[in-house]
C-alpha cells in the first residue's frame, strides 16, 4: 500500500511539473481599477493571485541606480542619463514613486511561491550591460532570493554574462532568432520567445524539450493561442491576463 502510495504521488508530482505555467507580464497590472506597469502593487497582485511568476524590467540609472521599469524613459527623461534623485520625482499613474530593484525585490521576498522574472534590458555598451549584471546578481544575493530568482534579456550578452557570473543561475534568451540547438551551445537555458517564433518554427518546442531546454512564450493574451502553445507542451506562458489564464 505504501509503495502505490508513494508511485500515486510521484505520479501526480510529474503531471503538476508538467503542466503550463503562468508568469504575469510586468506584474499583474490588468485589474479593475488598472494599477501600473512594473509597479510594486503589481507584483502584489500577481503574489495574491498565486501564478507561478511576475515578470519585471530592470534599468540603471545615471548614478547607478537599478530601478523597475520597461521603457528606456520614465516620463521624457532617458533613464540612464538621468540621475535616480530625478526620476523619483515623477510619480508612477498609481501613485508609486519609481521602484528601486532592492524595494521591488522586498515586496518579492513576502511570497516565496512567486518566481521573479528578472529582465535586464540591454543598453549601450558591453561594459554597462555587464555592471547591471554585477549589481543585480550581488542585489539578489544580499537578500537571499537566488533560489526565486531566473532571468531574461534580449542581449545575448547580457544572458552569457549571467551565466558566466552565476552558473547555476536559470537563463533564458528573448531576441527570437537562435534556434533551441544554437541556445544550447550558448550554454544558456531556455528560449522565451514570442509567440509568432514559434508559429514560424513549429518544431522547436518539442527540439528544445529533447535537448532539456525551457520553453516560454510572451505575450499571449489570446485563449486560443495559449491553447495551441500548451497542446505543443509549452513550459510557460507571459501574459498580461494572468488571472483569465491561470485555471485553463
Amino acid at each position: 500500500m505504501k509503495k502505490v502510495f508513494c508511485s500515486l504521488t510521484l505520479i501526480t508530482t510529474m503531471f503538476i511539473n508538467a503542466q503550463t505555467q503562468i508568469i504575469a507580464h510586468r506584474g499583474f497590472w490588468n485589474t479593475q481599477p488598472k494599477t501600473s506597469e512594473n509597479s510594486i502593487q503589481s507584483l502584489e497582485n500577481a503574489q495574491k493571485l498565486k501564478v507561478y511568476g511576475s515578470e519585471f524590467d530592470i534599468h540603471m540609472t545615471k548614478d547607478g541606480k537599478l530601478v523597475v521599469n520597461h521603457d528606456e524613459h520614465h516620463g521624457k527623461m532617458e533613464i540612464s542619463e538621468t540621475d535616480f534623485s530625478d526620476l523619483k520625482k515623477l510619480k508612477l499613474s498609481n501613485g508609486e514613486k519609481l521602484p528601486t530593484l532592492k524595494d521591488y525585490l522586498k515586496q518579492g521576498k513576502k511570497d516565496s511561491s512567486v518566481k521573479l522574472i528578472i529582465e535586464i534590458k540591454p543598453t549601450k555598451s558591453k561594459e554597462r550591460e555587464n555592471e547591471i549584471v554585477t549589481k543585480v546578481l550581488k542585489t539578489i544575493k544580499e537578500l537571499g532570493l537566488d533560489s526565486q530568482s531566473d532571468y531574461i534579456s534580449f542581449s545575448l550578452n547580457i544572458c552569457k554574462e549571467i551565466k558566466k557570473q552565476n552558473p547555476s543561475a536559470k537563463v533564458q534568451y528573448l531576441e527570437g532568432n537562435l534556434s533551441p540547438q544554437q541556445i544550447k551551445a550558448e550554454g544558456l537555458d531556455g528560449l522565451d520567445y514570442h509567440y509568432s517564433v514559434f508559429e514560424k518554427n513549429p518544431t522547436w518546442i518539442s527540439e528544445a524539450d529533447s535537448l532539456g531546454l525551457i520553453t516560454n512564450s510572451w505575450t499571449v493574451n489570446d485563449i486560443k493561442i495559449y491553447e495551441e502553445l500548451k497542446n505543443q507542451g509549452i513550459n510557460f506562458i507571459t501574459t498580461n491576463i494572468p488571472d483569465q489564464l491561470k485555471d485553463k
